[in-house]
């Protein structure tokens, strides 16, 4: 079946150089489509409509809802936490500041900064675990990070954030927009063998 997408923010990007591949992004409100320069107006409408399609669900599979957001909390609390951790509700929030997440113990609430969204799934499922973890040790004591280390990517979804947050700062003291290719979500797909 044939998705319908709206075009009037697509960018094509014809380029002598590419060949064998098109990849897709978004761009702030656009998304830009890059194709070899060789290809016919109905090559082009096919590939658009193609790639759009592969970027909207990596979009889906990457930005769970809230709902989706809590049921993966209860999975990972029952898969690292014996079940124990047991949230009140899990959101996406935009207000956390420099922080990736939080979590308020007392009602059992926790929060995940929306910048997350976009990132590889086990570096939010490490996130959720810390502030899971929140629930049972309220503080950063070594009992708590005895129950984090129960994930098994922590070290790499700390060192994925660190750097995230380096290449950041880096940015902006190249006098680049904060954001510019350091998170860009792309899919890339190869022309042969259609």
């Amino acid at each position: 079946m044939q998705q319908s997408h709206d075009l009037s923010q697509v960018e094509v990007r014809r380029s002598r150089r590419r060949v064998r591949t098109v990849s897709a992004w978004r761009d702030g409100e656009r998304t830009v489509v890059a194709i070899p320069a060789g290809f016919t107006r109905s090559q082009e409408r096919e590939w658009v409509d193609r790639m759009l399609t592969r970027l909207a669900a990596q979009e889906r599979r990457r930005r769970p809802s809230d709902e989706q957001l809590a049921r993966r909390a209860k999975e990972l609390s029952e898969r690292y936490l014996d079940g124990r951790a047991r949230p009140t509700s899990v959101a996406w929030s935009g207000n956390q500041g420099r922080r990736w997440g939080s979590c308020t113990p007392s009602d059992g609430s926790i929060r995940l900064s929306d910048r997350l969204q976009g990132m590889p799934r086990w570096v939010v499922d490490y996130v959720l675990v810390h502030e899971l973890a929140h629930l049972l040790h309220p503080g950063h004591d070594e009992a708590f990070w005895s129950t984090v280390e129960r994930y098994p990517r922590t070290q790499r979804a700390r060192g994925y954030l660190e750097g995230y947050v380096y290449a950041r700062s880096q940015a902006g003291e190249r006098g680049l927009p904060a954001d510019d290719d350091v998170d860009r979500e792309e899919v890339d797909e190869v022309v042969d063998g259609d």
